[in-house]
C-alpha cells in the first residue's frame, strides 16, 4: 500500500518487505556462523525468530533463499562499484568488499559448485543467467576500454571477459584455502597484462 503524499510504503504489505529483507541480511550471519550445511530453513528461521512455516511463506526453499542472497548481494555489488571506472578496478573493489562479508565467499563458492548438480536448478539457473549477462556486460566494457588499443578482437574480449570470470571466481576459491591470497592485487596485476 502506498501512503497518499508519497510517504512511501506502509501497511501489511511494507512490513512483508521488511521482514523478506531481514531474511536475506540475516541469513548471511548463519551461514557465517554454522557454515553452508548449518544453514537450514529450520536454523535461518531459529536465528530469525521465526518459524520453518513463516520462513517458508517467504522462500520456497533454502536453495531459493540462498539464490536470492547472492542475487542482492550482486545487486549491491552494482550499486556499490559503479563509480569506479575500469572493469577490473571495479572487480578488486568488489572482492575487497567480498572477502569482508562473513560467509558471502563461503556462500557463493558452496552454491556455484551445487549448481553444476542434478537438483539444484535454481542455482544453476541463477549462475547460469549471472555468468551469461556478466560475459557480455564486461566484453562491452572492454570494448569500451580496449578498442582503441587495437590488440584485441570482439571475440578476444568476449573471450577475455571469460578468463576474467574465471579468475576472480578461482581466486575467490583460492582465498577460501589460503587467506594470504590477495584477489584484488591479483586482479590488479591482470589488468596490467590485459
Amino acid at each position: 500500500m502506498i501512503s497518499e503524499g508519497g510517504g512511501g510504503v506502509r501497511g501489511p504489505y511494507a512490513k512483508g518487505v521488511q521482514r523478506r529483507q531481514e531474511i536475506l541480511d540475516r541469513t548471511l550471519d548463519v551461514v557465517a556462523t554454522r557454515g553452508i550445511d548449518g544453514a537450514s530453513l529450520r536454523a535461518i528461521g531459529d536465528a530469525i525468530g521465526i518459524s520453518h512455516a513463516a520462513l517458508r511463506h517467504y522462500f520456497a526453499s533454502r536453495e531459493a533463499l540462498l539464490v536470492e542472497v547472492l542475487r542482492q548481494r550482486d545487486a549491491d555489488s552494482i550499486a556499490r562499484v559503479a563509480g569506479i571506472d575500469g572493469v577490473l578496478p571495479r572487480m578488486a573493489a568488489s572482492a575487497d568488499h567480498n572477502v569482508g562479508v562473513p560467509g558471502l565467499v563461503t556462500l557463493y563458492t558452496t552454491l556455484l559448485g551445487a549448481s553444476v548438480e542434478p537438483g539444484n536448478e535454481d542455482a544453476r539457473v541463477f549462475f547460469t543467467e549471472r555468468f551469461e549477462t556478466l560475459r557480455a556486460d564486461l566484453a562491452s566494457q572492454l570494448r569500451d576500454q580496449l578498442a582503441a588499443s587495437g590488440r584485441h578482437s570482439a571475440a578476444d574480449l568476449d573471450q577475455v571477459a571469460s578468463l576474467i570470470i574465471a579468475a576472480f571466481d578461482g581466486l575467490q576459491v583460492q582465498w577460501l584455502l589460503d587467506r594470504r591470497i590477495d584477489i584484488a592485487g591479483t586482479l590488479r596485476l591482470l589488468e596490467r597484462v590485459l
